[in-house]
């Protein structure tokens, strides 16, 4: 079977659904395929947070943003990684792709998450109060029967409970403050209340990919799921189409302005990671979606495409799981105050309360050096398990055994029995808490200047002064868990530019192909500029990539540069609801079967 469409989307997750559905806004024809019989991606999986600045939800709010800010701001976090064009064209379509589907879109509902900063607010142009929004919760039923077809979190609240990313950094103090305990309130009166009218709440993530799912479902745009995309359909140098198996059958979609890869990273590729990685490296470590092994990035390598910051991603120290679930991705445990991470000689190496990505980098130069096998060590003491939540466990109860069992967590009276089971030198351990334990009291973190920074204070107990991210290792017993580089995926892929056209190895563009996503070298170059820096930047150029298709006259016009901005677009008609299934789709695109 063959069908034909103006524009081609792969990938399920907030790139090709921002992309899709701008598409479709344009008035163009458009499909979207999914590898998996699920939807949303690592979007789905993840805490859905969002960073663009200067969107109309930060301006709601007024947060004292702005354009030469966030550009300087950029800039001094990305640097001359990736070229100033790209990262201006993320910020200037940002808002613009915010406002635009918001005015088109009903389900198009965010809140800012006030005071979870930028990850790095003491560079030039950072906020302390950070730039970070989210979506609403949104009432899954409105899904109807799609609602078992999005992708799973990473990890479930306790009770099915629908908690926001604001209300995550509240309960993480649970044991701790009045804040945390009110919010405890509301979120179980919210649940109370989902239970009492039969709603289906659902929150980070899924809240996002529902809102996208339901938006495309409105502009009729048809989605094929069970559909992996096989290769690219190259004619006379210039991609005209794709080749897929939908649900075990060759189906053959042709593009008459263009494809956007937008299928992730290479994550669960363990081949493509040694190949690229430098260091330990482990398909068990990553969050990733599943079905993330990298075939948008080959296929576009077989058209020709050049590939950049293959050796990197979107890291963070996890803890392995006890049982078959994913990582646990620790975010806030390494903020609070009564703990330390320290390498295979016994001493700390990094401010721990550091963003995730740069706590991972400096995890592998721990490796690189032989300091480290790659995992590092997370000791803390009685009194931190009983104050704070560890590895979604509530304060004082007991971690689960499975953990003990399979040695990511041991467990000894002293330090130095502690540092004998980690076969690490005891004095060294025992001199390193001292140390550690001075810095707390006085406040002040002489060696790495943790709590020094307004993101490490965030996660923080602000209960403990002066610093809220110190507090002495003193009460036995002590516990050492195992962190390794986990990550959310892989921030390497097919070189863009500012329209979202994939680049050859000449620095020519590849015509009929884009990228977004964790399919596309990330525009945060090795660094993260806040919460949400990958989802943000995968929607905005999304947003792009389908811009540039409709502003286009013929499919060779995209090889000349600098195509002028278009005119206020247009909105597609409605066409009914979204297709799962490729015979249905005939009527949307052009059956030439």
């Amino acid at each position: 079977m063959e069908f034909e469409f103006d524009v081609v989307v792969v990938g399920s997750g907030a790139a090709g659904m921002t992309a899709a559905l701008t598409a479709a806004y344009r008035g163009l024809s458009v499909t979207l395929i999914e590898k998996s019989r699920l939807f949303g991606g690592s979007t789905a999986r993840s805490g859905g947070g969002i960073w663009v600045p200067n969107n109309p939800v930060l301006k709601a709010a007024g947060v004292p943003d702005s354009p030469t800010m966030a550009k300087t701001y950029l800039k001094a976090v990305v640097g001359d990684r990736v070229p100033d064009a790209k990262q201006q064209a993320f910020l200037d379509n940002g808002p613009e792709m915010f406002e635009y589907i918001g005015t088109r879109s009903r389900y198009w509902e965010f809140d800012y998450d006030r005071g979870y900063s930028d990850y790095h607010p003491e560079f030039p142009g950072g906020l302390a109060q950070g730039r970070s929004i989210e979506p609403k919760v949104i009432d899954g039923r409105l899904l109807g029967g799609d609602l078992h077809k999005i992708n799973q979190p990473t990890m479930s609240a306790p009770g099915g409970l629908a908690i926001t990313v604001s209300d995550f950094h509240d309960l993480n103090m649970i044991a701790r403050t009045w804040t945390a305990k009110k919010t405890a309130v509301k979120v179980g009166a919210r649940t109370a209340l989902a239970l009492v009218k039969g709603a289906k709440p659902l929150s980070l993530g899924k809240a996002l990919a529902a809102r996208l799912w339901l938006s495309l479902r409105d502009a009729g745009v048809p989605v094929w799921l069970n559909t992996p995309l096989t290769e690219l359909i190259v004619e006379d140098g210039v991609v005209v189409g794709v080749r897929a198996e939908h649900e075990g059958k060759p189906v053959v979609i042709k593009a008459t302005r263009g494809v956007v890869l937008a299928a992730g990273g290479f994550e669960h590729n363990l081949e493509m990671r040694k190949k690229y990685i430098s260091g330990p490296q482990s398909t068990e470590w990553t969050v990733g979606a599943v079905e993330n092994v990298g075939e948008g990035i080959v296929a576009g390598q077989n058209a020709g495409a050049a590939v950049d910051l293959m050796d990197d991603a979107w890291w963070g120290p996890s803890v392995r799981s006890a049982t078959d679930r994913p990582p646990f991705f620790c975010l806030a445990e390494r903020a609070q105050p009564g703990a330390i991470m320290v390498n295979d000689e016994g001493e700390r190496f990094v401010n721990e309360s550091a963003p995730y990505v740069n706590v991972v980098h400096t995890m592998y130069e721990e490796a690189a050096a032989g300091r480290s096998t790659g995992p590092a060590h997370f000791i803390f003491d009685q009194d931190f398990r009983d104050h704070y939540l560890f590895l979604g466990n509530f304060p004082k109860r007991p971690l689960p055994q499975g953990y003990f069992d399979k040695g990511i967590i041991k467990q000894a009276d002293t330090l130095e029995e502690l540092a004998a089971q980690l076969n690490i030198p005891a004095g060294k351990l025992t001199a390193t808490v001292e140390r550690f334990n001075g810095f707390a009291k006085a406040g002040r973190d002489e060696d790495f200047q943790r709590g020094d920074s307004a993101y490490d204070r965030y996660y923080g107990d602000p209960t403990v002064k002066p610093n809220p991210n110190l507090a002495p290792l003193a009460r036995g017993p002590f516990y050492a868990v195992e962190m390794v580089p986990g990550d959310l995926g892989t921030k390497g892929g097919l070189v863009t530019d500012e329209h979202s056209r994939v680049l050859d190895e000449q620095g020519g563009v590849i015509a009929g192909l884009y990228a977004a996503g964790n399919n596309s070298a990330a525009v945060m170059g090795n660094d993260y500029a806040g919460a949400g820096a990958t989802i943000g930047p995968a929607m905005v150029f999304g947003y792009i990539a389908a811009n540039h298709m409709a502003d286009r006259e013929d499919a060779a016009a995209q090889a000349v540069p600098g195509v002028a901005k278009a005119a206020e677009p247009k909105r597609a008609a409605k066409r009914g609801g979204a297709v799962n299934g490729a015979a249905a789709t005939a009527g949307a695109g052009r059956n030439q079967g």
